[in-house]
């Protein structure tokens, strides 16, 4: 058994309340142990948000485990569809519902009947799906089953309107730049005359199923939430889905030239609408992002060449390996993701952009990795940072799981040209900075060489000069240690015994040639 499964995604009972949350007019119940109702916690604290989380969770006792919980959910969604009103409530399995063997779609169906809203039980199995899988099947499941209530009503209309508009899907509460990736998207699409028909879960009313069908077409941002339910949208309403994140001067480009396809493919044939936006790439290229220019400028030239480990989600993962390779420069040397239901599109993505693709959700082994491969600098999640800073190796964060730091109260989008501007700085930045951790030696700080000397260190035969020992202090602190360590293997795989200044110069070309 693992004890540390899953660090990276949280579990199922997570990811659905993000999706009921995030809508307008829904709400979401949960019936589990003490602690597992921490997002309703993390929602207002991590999303500065003024309101209450439209979450209402019970907590299971001693008494539940000889009774069962019909009578708490049941109760939860009853008062809840009478106090709010909302359009639909969704109670969400958890591990008690799993370990218990409940059937909750029965004690949901038991609820509807004297409930004033559609309670909609999420269908996903708590010990086989993580929090992403969830999130993105109970995002399908809401846009399935108001369409499906109007059909059968018959009041579904399916035409899109005159004006261009577009549904964004896949943006929930909790993600570390999905506010500020909506805002950047809707500012994308409005600069090329597309407007916005809604945003999905993020403030859409699920509740209306006329909606969705108005728009040309679908982006989906991040497609560990949001790809299962613009799919459906293609199938039932004609509604195409754009997948491509627009990561990076290259994919934002592709992806404005995707909108400027479905838009034409869904235009009313009356109105023969003729567009082109290549002038408006090439304007927000030079005039907006600076990240064309960056592998230009002297002070980050020196990263041209560089290596780097990234690991995330599918989405961040992919982006964060092309988008340096491709316009950076810099050698990705491992593009590994937790995804491993998605490893597959991982994989033909990343293909020719680095040397190795991991996919594990096991953050040992990605620890073991890069400490294996040393590399100058990481991209990844917050455990990731920790590996780094462990390692001494400089390190940026840009996927989930986060640390609150990462949740900037400033505009730090992914995706769009200014998205750009954000994976340029969280690329070079580690490297650049890292070279400075020498200043503290200069201008004072935290005096950590006498501990770091006192460290007990492998007794072993080896002589250094005098000289030598100084230059140590003149090494920035990012590779001290690594200069040491190299330093030491450097001279005893030669057989050299005393070491010297020019032992130290050459072992530092090695570790800078790597």
């Amino acid at each position: 058994m693992k004890p540390a499964h899953r660090m990276h995604a949280g579990p199922a009972h997570i990811g659905t309340p993000r999706i009921a949350s995030s809508s307008k007019n829904a709400h979401a119940t949960t019936h589990a142990p003490l602690g597992d109702d921490y997002s309703n916690v993390m929602r207002p604290m991590l999303e500065r948000d003024r309101d209450f989380t439209p979450v209402t969770a019970s907590t299971v006792d001693r008494h539940v485990l000889a009774r069962g919980s019909q009578e708490e959910v049941v109760e939860n969604t009853t008062r809840k569809g009478k106090e709010e009103r909302p359009d639909s409530i969704t109670p969400t399995p958890t591990c008690t519902s799993s370990i218990l063997q409940e059937d909750l779609q029965h004690f949901v169906r038991g609820a509807s009947i004297t409930s004033d809203s559609d309670a909609i039980p999420a269908d996903v199995n708590h010990y086989r799906v993580d929090e992403s899988q969830a999130a993105d099947g109970t995002s399908e499941q809401a846009i399935r089953h108001h369409p499906n209530k109007a059909r059968r009503q018959g009041t579904l209309g399916r035409s899109p309107v005159n004006v261009p508009s577009a549904n964004t899907i896949g943006t929930p509460t909790l993600g570390s730049h999905n506010q500020h990736d909506c805002r950047e998207l809707k500012r994308s699409l409005r600069g090329i005359g597309i407007g916005i028909n809604q945003i999905v879960p993020e403030g859409a009313l699920i509740g209306n199923p006329h909606n969705p069908p108005k728009a040309r077409f679908n982006p989906v941002p991040h497609r560990e939430v949001g790809l299962m339910a613009a799919v459906y949208s293609d199938e039932e309403f004609g509604t195409p889905c754009i997948s491509t994140t627009p990561a990076g001067i290259v994919e934002t480009a592709e992806w404005i030239r995707q909108t400027q396809e479905r838009v034409g493919k869904r235009s009313p044939a009356s109105l023969e609408e003729k567009v082109d936006h290549e002038l408006y790439i090439d304007q927000q290229t030079r005039s907006v992002s600076q990240a064309a220019r960056s592998p230009r400028s002297i002070d980050r030239q020196n990263s041209v060449g560089k290596r780097a480990v990234v690991f995330g989600d599918a989405t961040h993962a992919t982006a964060m390996t092309k988008v340096p390779s491709r316009e950076m420069g810099i050698r990705v040397c491992r593009a590994g993701t937790y995804c491993k239901h998605d490893a597959e599109w991982s994989n033909e993505q990343a293909r020719g952009f680095c040397d190795e693709i991991p996919v594990t959700d096991d953050h040992t082994e990605v620890g073991d990795t890069i400490g294996r491969v040393e590399p100058p600098a990481i991209s990844g999640t917050q455990m990731e940072r920790h590996v780094g800073k462990r390692l001494d190796i400089p390190r940026g964060v840009t996927p989930s799981p986060v640390h609150i730091q990462n949740f900037p109260s400033g505009y730090r989008p992914f995706p769009g040209y200014e998205g750009t501007n954000q994976i340029a700085d969280s690329v070079y930045n580690p490297h650049t900075l890292g070279t400075e951790d020498h200043l503290p030696d200069i201008f004072g700080g935290h005096d950590i060489e006498g501990v770091t000397e006192s460290l007990p260190t492998e007794q072993d035969s080896l002589i250094r000069n005098p000289e030598s020992q100084l230059k140590p202090s003149q090494i920035p602190r990012s590779v001290r240690g690594k200069t040491k360590v190299k330093t030491e293997e450097s001279a005893r795989r030669n057989g050299i015994t005393n070491i010297t200044i020019e032992v130290i110069y050459a072992a530092r070309e090695i570790l800078g040639t790597r």
